[in-house]
């Protein structure tokens, strides 16, 4: 075996071992830099079925300070939860004064909440009108097979003066772009597909739960709903806002994200009659 004495040359490296080291370098330094995930200033893709009412507001339209100022009129309190809120005091809520109260059932075709059971009978049970919403995705399905998936896992409508019927909840994707991937005119198609479909399976137009932003954004003010279907606007503010075109007033209004007790709290525009006759169609 050759020796090395002192004062002589080193043996040269092989070409290759440098190749691999550098290579091992690069890696290393790549794996340290965080990914479009984790960078700074940006968030994280959430799981699908996670979403829930009123999910965008605060990014997109922000919020103001204080509780909703007028109108004059007598306002009905109520909430909306989904699996995001687990297991829900239901005593607390009424004792407080809420008389009303929306489930999330579904989301696109791929998603039942399963807390459904334990807020939807439990609202029904402390005396609450109750009804449930599905969070729309226009671009997974169409909107024929969403109502139909809504209908059948919970969304369903009976006239007995206790159930509210289905909310489509149509807003900013939390999944990406933010008009779901679809023309202004598709999406305008996409909702009349799921509005005539639940009609037609439950005898109800659907409630549509939207922001007027997103409603300009992606169906270009589109004004042929406010006929048929009551409008739930979200606005987190003092005062409701401009609402979308094609409604004069609305029938709800989500107000907050940080209410007391489950957050989403929201004002029915009228009396409990009122509650009850939307109840009863």
């Amino acid at each position: 075996m050759p020796v090395h004495r002192s004062g002589t040359a080193a043996p040269r490296r092989r070409p290759h071992v440098f190749a691999a080291g550098a290579l091992l370098a690069a890696l290393t330094l790549l794996l340290a830099l965080p990914g479009p995930a984790s960078a700074a200033g940006s968030a994280e893709v959430p799981e699908r079925g996670t979403a829930r009412m009123g999910q965008g507001v605060i990014a997109h339209d922000g919020q103001g300070g204080g509780s909703p100022t007028g109108p004059n009129a007598v306002q009905t309190e109520g909430v909306d939860v989904s699996g995001h809120q687990g297991n829900v005091a239901w005593s607390t809520l009424w004792n407080s004064g809420v008389k009303w109260a929306y489930v999330k059932a579904t989301e696109g075709t791929y998603y039942k909440n399963t807390y459904f059971t334990q807020q939807y009978t439990g609202s029904y049970d402390i005396g609450m009108i109750r009804g449930t919403y599905h969070f729309a995705t226009p671009n997974t399905t169409s909107g024929a097979a969403q109502a139909n998936y809504f209908v059948d896992n919970g969304g369903g409508w009976s006239r007995d003066g206790k159930t509210l019927p289905g909310v489509l909840d149509i807003e900013w994707n939390p999944y990406g772009a933010q008009c779901y991937g679809k023309t202004q005119a598709g999406m305008v198609a996409w909702i009349r597909d799921f509005v005539n479909t639940y009609k037609a399976r439950t005898g109800r137009d659907p409630v549509i739960y939207t922001a007027t932003s997103w409603w300009k954004d992606c169906t270009g003010n589109n004004a042929s709903f406010g006929a048929t279907n009551p409008l739930w606007v979200a606005r987190y503010n003092t005062t409701v806002g401009e609402l979308p075109a094609g409604w004069s007033y609305y029938t709800m209004w989500q107000y907050t994200s940080s209410g007391p007790t489950v957050g989403d709290h929201n004002r029915f525009n009228g009396a409990l009659d009122r509650v009850v006759a939307l109840a009863n169609g």
